[in-house]
């Protein structure tokens, strides 16, 4: 039940979100799921650099799926991100699955930054952060409370309210963790 807030009118019920742990991004669970497995899931990625362990994926639609993974072929963080390039290769060969290019608990690139409060609740850290000279917000969780055998940390990069608009989710990071 939310805390109760006295306003001028009289009392007000604030919102209080449960908390949410979550395990899963773009069809990956970090410290659980293969490379190979990713390559199954998402197919021929933009950029495969495996001397740097690390894969990245793009849609038509301008997401960008990352992935950095151990030397055993581990993925121990992923993380969506909106780029305003478009993708580096034609439409047709970019990744059609946009779509599943969310977390398990639904919130997807491009949902406003109140979502992520109703899924997850209050984040451990606010902070206010920049990317590309835009004023962002960013939100940190801590799953060290949901165990050992779980995704241990979520960040969520949102803009920031402006003109009465609500804040975007651009960018959603998940790791393990080793990291």
């Amino acid at each position: 039940m939310g805390a109760i807030a006295v306003a001028a009118g009289g009392p007000v019920q604030s919102k209080s979100y449960p908390r949410h742990n979550e395990t899963i991004l773009a069809r990956i669970s970090p410290g659980r799921t293969s490379m190979a497995r990713a390559l199954t899931l998402w197919r021929n990625p933009s950029r495969n650099d495996e001397q740097n362990h690390s894969a990245v994926w793009q849609s038509c639609d301008g997401d960008e799926l990352n992935v950095n993974f151990s030397q055993e072929g581990i993925i121990q963080s992923v993380w969506l991100s909106k780029i305003k390039a478009k993708p580096s290769r034609a439409c047709a060969n970019a990744l059609s699955m946009a779509p599943k290019f969310g977390t398990g608990l639904g919130l997807r690139l491009g949902d406003g930054a109140a979502r992520v409060l109703q899924l997850y609740g209050e984040p451990d850290s606010r902070s206010p952060s920049t990317k590309d000279q835009q004023r962002l917000e960013l939100l940190y969780y801590a799953f060290d409370w949901a165990g050992p055998d779980v995704p241990q940390m979520m960040e969520v990069l949102c803009t920031v309210e402006k003109d009465g608009k609500p804040g975007r989710v651009i960018e959603i990071t998940l790791s393990a963790s080793s990291l």
